[in-house]
C-alpha cells in the first residue's frame, strides 16, 4: 500500500553544487571548478564571489572528504618562483600536503611551490614514453613530476630556479627511493641548458654502444619557449661529435596558445628557436586553461643543424629573472 510520510531535509542533504547555486547570485557565472592537493580545497574566484568567499570556503570544508583547508589563489603570480598569493577562506592553516601520482608520493608546501593534479595525464604520458635507461633532463622540474617517477628507470638531471622547489624535490627524490638516479639543480633554465645539459649531452653522446635517447622536458608554457634559443650552437665547440652516429635529442617544450590553432605553438617555437624545425614529432593538445586559451605540448628532435650551428639568437636571452608580473590563470 501506498504510504506518506515526512522527510526533513537539511543542509547535510545537498551537494556541494546544489548549494552554491541555491546562495550565490543568481545571472552570474558560478564557481565552476576547483582542484584538491592533499587536504586543500584550491579555488580560484571570480571578483563577483569575493563577497560570497568565506560561505563558500566554509562549504567546501563541510562537504568535500578529508578537506581540512580551503584557499583562494590570486590571479597573479607575483614572483619569478612561479608561486601565488593566497587567502585562507577556511579550515587551518596548514599547507604541507602529500599527494600520490603516478605511482610516487610527493610532499611540499603547496604555498610555495606549484603543483596542479590536472597536469597528472600528461606527466604520466611523457614518463611512460621513457624508455628503461634513456636520460631526462628537466628544465623547470618543479618538486618533481617528471623527473622523480621517470628516475625509476632513467637518469635524471631534474632544474629549478625556486629554492623552495629544489628542496621538496631533493626531498621526494629520497622519499620515493630514487635519489641514485636524479641528480638535481638549483639555477636560471637558461644556465642549466648552456652548461649542465651541455656537459651532460656530450658524455652521453661519448658512450659506447648507447642506443638510449636523451630526452628534454620544458613546461613552463608562460615562458618555456623563450628559452629555446639557448640550444642553437650549443655544441659548435664540440664539432667532433658530429661524427658519431647518435640520434638527436627530443625536446618536449609546452605552451599556451591564445585563440588560434595548434600550429600557431610550432610557429611560436620555431620563432625564438630562430630555425625551421626538420625533425618534428607534432603539436599535442594537453588541456584548455581558459576560454580561448589551450596548453600544448610541440615535440621535435634538436638536429645537428641547430645544436652545431653558428647562428645566434634573434633577440637577447630571456632569464627567470626576467619574469616579469602579470595576470594569467591560476591553472597556468
Amino acid at each position: 500500500a501506498l504510504k506518506f510520510a515526512e522527510i526533513e531535509i537539511s543542509y547535510e542533504n545537498f551537494k556541494t553544487d546544489e548549494i552554491f547555486r541555491a546562495v550565490l547570485p543568481e545571472g552570474q557565472e558560478k564557481l565552476s571548478s576547483f582542484s584538491k592537493i592533499g587536504h586543500i580545497v584550491h579555488v580560484n574566484l571570480k571578483e563577483h564571489l569575493l563577497p560570497f568567499s568565506q560561505l563558500i570556503g566554509q562549504v567546501f570544508l563541510d562537504k568535500i572528504p578529508n578537506c581540512l583547508t580551503v584557499v583562494n589563489k590570486s590571479q597573479t603570480i607575483d614572483t619569478k618562483f612561479r608561486n601565488f598569493q593566497m587567502e585562507l577562506l577556511a579550515g587551518k592553516e596548514d599547507y604541507h600536503v602529500e599527494v600520490r601520482e603516478n605511482g610516487c608520493v610527493f610532499e611540499m608546501d603547496f604555498s610555495r611551490v606549484y603543483w596542479n593534479p590536472r597536469l597528472a595525464s600528461e606527466h604520466e604520458r611523457i614518463v611512460k614514453s621513457l624508455k628503461a635507461g634513456d636520460h631526462l633532463c628537466d628544465v623547470f622540474a618543479g618538486v618533481g613530476p617528471f623527473s622523480v617517477p621517470a628516475a625509476k628507470k632513467c637518469h635524471v638531471l631534474a632544474n629549478d630556479l625556486n629554492p623552495d622547489s629544489f628542496q621538496w624535490l631533493q626531498h621526494n627524490a629520497k622519499k620515493n627511493k630514487v635519489e641514485k638516479n636524479l641528480q638535481g639543480f638549483n639555477k636560471d633554465g637558461r644556465e642549466f641548458i648552456r652548461k649542465d645539459l651541455k656537459e651532460h649531452l656530450v658524455e652521453f653522446w661519448k658512450l659506447e654502444d648507447n642506443n638510449k635517447s636523451l630526452v628534454i622536458v620544458m613546461n613552463l608554457p608562460a615562458l618555456a619557449v623563450e628559452f629555446l634559443d639557448a640550444f642553437p650552437g650549443l655544441l659548435f665547440d664540440h664539432s667532433d661529435l658530429q661524427s658519431l652516429s647518435r640520434s638527436p635529442p627530443i625536446i618536449h617544450v609546452y605552451t599556451f596558445v591564445k585563440s588560434g590553432p595548434p600550429e600557431d605553438a610550432r610557429e611560436a617555437a620555431e620563432s625564438h628557436l630562430g630555425h625551421k624545425i626538420t625533425k618534428f614529432e607534432g603539436v599535442s593538445f594537453v588541456r584548455n586553461v581558459a576560454p580561448n586559451k589551450d596548453m600544448f605540448r610541440v615535440t621535435f628532435h634538436l638536429t645537428d643543424d641547430i645544436l652545431f650551428s653558428r647562428k645566434a639568437p634573434k633577440r637577447p636571452p630571456t632569464t627567470d629573472d626576467d619574469y616579469v608580473p602579470k595576470k594569467i590563470s591560476v591553472d597556468d
